[in-house]
């Protein structure tokens, strides 16, 4: 269970962190905006300085797939 918001093991969702490489100010700020609108996100934190990505997402509605296809549309590389 995450410290933030409470959600977490209890209800299912996951928490990944990703390492991304090839973000801008611009592109960190289309990257999240994209990532918040697919179902089940709900919660994401990008540092553009190092690339590290925190996503808490349910996979009941959001397949990991759809998020790593979010940063690869953008040319970004995302690695767990």
């Amino acid at each position: 269970m995450c410290a933030e918001c409470g959600c977490g093991g209890a209800n299912g969702n996951t928490r990944l962190v990703f390492n991304v490489e090839g973000y801008t100010e611009e592109n960190a700020k289309d990257v999240e905006k994209a990532l918040l609108g697919l179902p089940g996100v709900l919660y994401v934190h990008i540092h553009t300085h190092d690339g590290e990505t925190t996503v808490d997402y349910s996979p009941k509605k959001t397949k990991l797939t759809e998020i790593i296809g979010q940063f690869e549309s953008r040319g970004l590389s995302a690695a767990i």
